[in-house]
């Protein structure tokens, strides 16, 4: 009859957890001193002044570890019913399967707490697991249904960035959530994410009405205390494998020893007041699992192009993305242009096109891609007639046919084409259908936040094309970081001297800005003149050349071993090959031989 005894949940963890081999590199008991950060989130669980905890993190710290540690803290000491809010309902599905359930069979003190799942009266589904005293209920963000009906105790709710703004047309998932446990004296909220963009992030806004925890970490030799920042991780010039990270207070060296030696002696500061909200942050140097020298290796080749920065900065930082600017110069880009030697630059190995389809005409653009990205425009057409008669699909398919003459001496023809479908729908089904083994696309924009550049092809139509879906704010964000690029190198965009004003007035058309729905920022991109053509073919060339999913630097590496090997064909002036007449052949069956006369 005796009470449990008094325990953290760092403490219940030390002594109860056990890591299953297919959910963890390192199986067996959990040990919190291995990630000494990891003490103090835990832990403020257990504080009764603290209600909602926000974790602003990067990836790979160990984030969904401590909420499973708070998951097996309250079925085994602390019997209350959770909910687990993931992004969607199969990320739910996929939590429950692949860390939920290995913890529950794994963890001593958890084995029998909840029920068979083969049983008939079981309690215990994929989305739902009861146990004496309470239950664990799993649910999607994007599914209103999944929020509804049972009082919730405590709301774990994981990577909130990436929640939409409303669920379906209930409203913000989050104060769905909430709402819940609006019962309990004792409830507690935790938030957690890699943040996204600045401004529209859901976990930054969160940490910044916290009172903003930073982990301090003392160093070995002037013993002052800091916070891990990456501008002080150093290496030599070309020399990543060599990084350390430099004491911002006597300028000491650490490796990653060092490092880890100065987080094991670390502690949570707070910047701010606190008003029942407590917010960490922690970025991936506090890591025990990523070594500096990765970490400098992945920065390097991240910096190539804006899109791969940004997930560095998100995923590894831990802090949320700005862009430099919101519109880009079209005068900036016209005086830019050059004068390509021969019918394509050196640089080109892959060619694409995108189309759009206007009332009484045709726009299309061929461009090039080479090493890292970098791309070319190379021809812009504007082919005059009704969309609707076949003479300007039969010119179109002309231009495609097209070859194009590399300096090299190899023939390049264009690898895939995007068409856009939303305006004369059918006639552009009757183009693509037969020329779909010539990679000629059927795509259709789709807009919001996080959607994939282009997705999996659907044939739910009349006609029964692939019809390819493309993230229209997804392809846009991706050009126009692009188009910011000053240098050439990964990721410039060039265009030739026959490119007019009027084409880059179109391909600048459009801005981003941020507006407020229902209270939540959602950035939006809204056209700053009428004519937007140029900028609508560019995307959808961008999206065909996503679409061959090609490893660009091996294509042009083949290409210029081949183009090598016609120079020194050509130099060497090999004779054509001796084609000779063949033998007469035995019957076969026969041990005679047939005689020709």
């Amino acid at each position: 009859m005796s009470p449990p005894p008094r325990l953290t949940v760092s403490e219940w963890a030390d002594a109860e957890r056990r890591l299953s081999p297919e959910a963890s590199a390192e199986a067996g008991w959990w040990n919190t001193d291995r990630a000494s950060y990891q003490r103090g989130i835990m832990d403020c669980i257990n504080d009764p002044a603290i209600e909602n905890i926000v974790i602003m993190s990067a990836a790979q710290i160990g984030k969904t570890e401590i909420l499973l540690n708070i998951l097996g803290y309250y079925i085994s000491h602390d019997p209350s019913p959770i909910l687990v809010l993931q992004p969607t309902l199969s990320m739910a599905q996929a939590f429950s399967k692949d860390r939920l359930a290995p913890m529950l069979r794994d963890t001593p003190c958890l084995a029998g707490k909840v029920k068979d799942p083969r049983s008939r009266d079981s309690d215990n589904t994929t989305l739902h697991k009861g146990f004496q005293g309470g239950h664990v209920s799993l649910a999607g963000s994007n599914s209103p249904a999944s929020l509804a009906s049972r009082p919730i105790r405590i709301v774990l709710a994981d990577e909130v960035d990436r929640y939409p703004h409303s669920a379906a047309m209930e409203g913000d998932p989050v104060s769905l959530a909430r709402k819940r446990s609006s019962t309990f004296f004792n409830r507690k909220l935790v938030l957690t994410s890699t943040p996204t963009v600045k401004g529209a992030s859901r976990i930054e806004t969160a940490f910044e009405g916290s009172d903003k925890r930073f982990f301090q970490v003392p160093c070995m030799d002037c013993n002052e205390m800091q916070v891990l920042r990456w501008a002080n991780v150093q290496w030599p010039e070309g020399r990543p494998d060599q990084a350390v990270y430099v004491c911002e207070h006597c300028g000491s060296a650490w490796d990653d020893t060092m490092r880890l030696r100065a987080i094991r002696r670390g502690r949570w500061e707070a910047t701010e007041t606190f008003s029942g909200v407590a917010g960490f942050f922690i970025n991936g140097l506090y890591s025990p699992w990523t070594p500096l020298s990765e970490a400098a290796r992945e920065f390097l080749a991240a910096r190539k192009l804006p899109e791969q920065l940004r997930v560095f900065v998100n995923t590894f930082l831990g802090e949320t993305w700005e862009d430099v600017g919101e519109q880009v110069d079209s005068l900036g880009l016209y005086e830019r242009r050059e004068d390509y030697e021969g019918s394509i630059p050196s640089g080109v190995v892959v060619m694409t096109a995108g189309v759009d389809v206007q009332d009484d005409r045709l726009e299309m653009e061929i461009v090039g891609w080479g090493r890292d990205e970098e791309s070319w425009g190379i021809q812009y057409h504007r082919l005059e007639g009704d969309p609707t008669s076949p003479q300007v699909w039969s010119d179109l398919d002309s231009i495609l046919k097209t070859t194009f003459q590399h300096p090299s001496g190899v023939e390049l023809s264009i690898r895939a084409v995007a068409i856009d479908s939303g305006h004369h729908t059918q006639s552009v089904y009757n183009f693509v259908k037969p020329r779909e083994g010539r990679r000629v696309m059927c795509i259709k924009g789709v807009g919001g936040e996080g959607r994939p550049l282009i997705g999996r092809p659907t044939k739910n139509n009349i006609a029964k094309v692939r019809l390819f879906p493309v993230g229209s704010n997804t392809v846009k964000e991706l050009l126009f970081s692009r188009l910011k690029i000053s240098e050439a190198g990964p990721g410039f965009c060039h265009f030739p001297n026959t490119y007019d004003e009027e084409f880059f007035r179109q391909l600048t058309a459009e801005k981003r800005v941020t507006k407020y729905v229902k209270g939540f920022p959602r950035s939006e991109w809204v056209k700053t003149r009428a004519r937007n053509e140029a900028l609508d073919v560019r995307c959808y060339s961008v999206a065909a050349y996503a679409a061959l999913n090609t490893n660009i630097n091996k294509v042009a590496e083949r290409l210029r071993l081949r183009g090598e090997q016609l120079k020194d064909d050509k130099a060497t002036d090999k004779p054509a090959p001796v084609v000779r007449p063949s033998r007469p052949q035995r019957r076969r069956g026969s041990g005679y031989v047939s005689m020709v006369k």
